[in-house]
């Protein structure tokens, strides 16, 4: 059966993986659910053929099987009513659709098997339309989250950028507050430096001033014969 062949993915389909391999789940869940829904009607027509086939078949086994017992019967009643001549017709006769019996029943089997595999297959796409149809709106809606949560992700990382780059002035003011400091330190202790330059510059004229004193106090004693 060729379309046993051509749609034998179906059988084994999984919309949780084809939805993992899709790049956009979205937009993928409406195209596999009308490739489905394509799908399912041309699995109802060649189910619909199948079937046909089968009840044909097995309409022919069953008329095929009544001829039977009715040639047994007429055989019986050709014996007792002592015709062995129409005995023989109708035993022949008999034998003939039970060889045909056999091909006929070869021939309803491989229809009921067709028939049993469509009829899974239809039933396997339904369920799968079904499932679709019930889990669309939530899958699309954990679609919607996840992108929500991508710009914020986004949006996390520019911040962190924004923190580092805050970090980075942190880091220049901590550096202009060393160099202020080491300046006014600087200026400190050239301002220290003056005011010793300055209080030694005085010491010198301290120092002469006493030597002043010291020369007059000796010239007082050798005039008072001291």
């Amino acid at each position: 059966m060729g379309i046993i062949t051509r749609f034998k993915d179906i059988m084994s389909a999984n919309i949780n993986a084809l939805l993992d391999k899709a790049e956009d789940p979205e937009k993928m869940i409406d195209q596999y659910l009308r490739n489905l829904e394509s799908d399912l009607g041309k699995v109802k027509a060649e189910t619909a053929s199948v079937m046909a086939d089968e009840q044909r078949c097995r309409r022919e086994l069953d008329e095929c099987a009544a001829d039977i017992t009715k040639y047994q019967q007429y055989a019986e009643k050709a014996v007792i009513a002592g015709n062995d001549g129409d005995a023989k017709q109708f035993l022949a006769k008999k034998n003939q659709l039970v060889e045909k019996q056999a091909g006929l029943q070869q021939a309803y089997d491989l229809a009921s098997a067709n028939a049993a595999k469509m009829c899974q297959m239809h039933d396997k796409l339904v369920g799968d339309i079904n499932e679709l149809n019930s889990r669309k709106d939530s899958i699309k809606a954990k679609i919607a989250v996840a992108k929500t949560q991508e710009r914020l992700n986004k949006i996390g990382s520019s911040y962190a950028g924004a923190q580092n780059s805050m970090s980075a002035f942190d880091k220049m003011e901590a550096k202009a507050n060393k160099m202020l400091d080491e300046a006014n330190a600087m200026a400190e202790l050239n301002s220290t430096t003056e005011e010793s330059d300055i209080e030694n510059l005085a010491s010198k004229y301290d120092t002469a001033e006493s030597s002043a004193v010291d020369d007059e106090l000796a010239a007082l004693k050798a005039q008072l014969g001291k």
